[in-house]
């Protein structure tokens, strides 16, 4: 983990040298190091959070269930094990009924948040995220916010400078403060940088306001300030003891440090999370129960839900109304604007459905290459229609899920491009085993 930061460092490092060594100068040393890749390769299956331990028994099952997929593919049409399908509903109606005896004996004290996670009736079990910058894990995204504060904290000693830039941008959540805060911070660079024998630049007073108010409430900005050679010190000030931040340039390498830490907080670099998918496949019975989404795909609070829940029995009053076409666009995009993220399924031919969760603001694009990493043909030779029957075509590709109204949940039918197609299987052997423990 400390070694994929470690790159991190060295590269931006490398960078900096560069730079400071002026037009003509090139590196001998070949020092460049590739940072993690933003998104996995194609192709490559990521098994969703539920399944990350997988025992020898069930990668011999999984290999048996995939020999059986392909014998049966070839000997005959490609059709969803009825039987299997069968035993599935009946486990389905049996937990389901359970769960309503459940209610029925802690309704007088009402569902608690747990009651609700562990509901069979939610669409995902919520919200998760990779981070390959820092480990493998799959996690929520405020598991994420503490393992990301903690990483960072660990790396202070070693880099303190950038590791206080990466704290500044990945750990402060009000990006409005975080520019305030940064202007301020290459202010007291830039005026070091450009008057370097200039005391009254090398002293900042801690009851400044803007110090206190805008730079000191930020996490990460004292380090920032104790990488660029500051220290706190205790100065007389109008003739009274105050605290002051210091500069001693002995404090640092060279002076070029600082016009570094400047070029690294304005670069608005941070360390991002990526949107687990937590694919799923479901049966049609799975497919066809009406599912709630967890409160994580709002962008709201209870107070604001509880609102919201009053607006639509207003709104159930409007109907009665006559209202305009523009009237009804409106109220539509307030609905949908609610949401953060978006369950997208896609239903195929052979009945079963694969399962997906995206951002609102994702292109359409990344829910056809999720469908094309996740079927048999290599070739995104499929289409992809609308509930109410309309196809989505290349000039679709660019829009965003909430430009296409697939917010907060949709299915999607899918079929080939070439009618005379008819292949047997869909979904890949791996993806389909997931299946079984639905």
């Amino acid at each position: 983990m400390a070694e994929k930061i470690k790159k991190y460092f060295q590269k931006k490092k490398t960078e900096a040298k560069f730079k400071l060594a002026g037009p003509g100068h090139k590196l001998t040393e070949d020092t460049a190091i590739v940072g993690p890749s933003k998104k996995n390769q194609k192709g490559a299956y990521q098994p969703p959070p539920a399944n990350r331990s997988v025992t020898e028994a069930n990668q011999h099952a999984a290999i048996a269930a995939m020999a059986r997929i392909n014998s049966q593919a070839k000997s005959s049409a490609f059709n969803t094990s009825l039987a299997a399908i069968q035993a599935q509903v009946k486990r389905e109606l049996e937990a389901e009924k359970k769960s309503e005896l459940e209610a029925m004996s802690s309704s007088s004290r009402g569902p608690t948040t747990t009651e609700l996670e562990a509901s069979p009736l939610l669409a995902a079990k919520g919200v998760f995220f990779k981070c390959p910058l820092i480990s493998e894990e799959i996690l929520s995204r405020d598991e994420w916010k503490v393992k990301i504060k903690e990483f960072l904290i660990e790396q202070l000693e070693e880099e303190r400078g950038i590791t206080a830039c990466l704290m500044i941008q990945s750990c402060n959540y009000n990006r409005s403060k975080v520019s305030d805060c940064i202007d301020i911070l290459c202010k007291y660079l830039e005026n070091i940088l450009a008057n370097p024998e200039e005391t009254k630049f090398h002293k900042i007073r801690c009851s400044n306001a803007a110090f206190r108010d805008k730079v000191l409430p930020l996490f990460g900005a004292v380090e920032l300030l104790e990488g660029a050679g500051f220290r706190k010190q205790t100065l007389k000030h109008n003739d009274a003891d105050e605290e002051f931040y210091v500069f001693d340039a002995t404090n640092i390498p060279e002076i070029g440090t600082l016009e570094f830490l400047r070029d690294a907080l304005r670069s608005e670099d941070r360390i991002e999370l990526e949107l687990e998918r937590n694919l799923q496949v479901l049966s049609p019975s799975q497919a066809a129960q009406r599912c709630n989404l967890p409160t994580e795909f709002y962008a709201m609070t209870a107070d604001e839900l509880k609102r919201e829940q009053q607006r639509k029995v207003d709104a159930a009053e409007k109907q009665l109304e006559l209202r305009t076409k523009a009237m009804r666009e409106k109220d539509e995009l307030r609905e949908i604007r609610k949401y953060k993220f978006a369950i997208i399924r896609v239903r195929f031919p052979d009945g079963l459905f694969l399962q997906g969760t995206f951002s609102v603001y994702e292109k359409f694009s990344e829910v056809m290459d999720f469908v094309q990493e996740n079927v048999e043909d290599e070739c995104p030779n499929f289409i992809l229609s609308s509930p109410t029957g309309h196809r989505l075509e290349e000039t679709d590709r660019d829009s965003s899920l909430f430009d296409l109204r697939l917010v907060p949940a949709t299915i999607l039918s899918f079929q080939w491009k070439d009618d005379a197609m008819n292949q047997v299987g869909f979904l890949k052997p791996e993806v389909m085993v997931l299946i079984q423990s639905m």
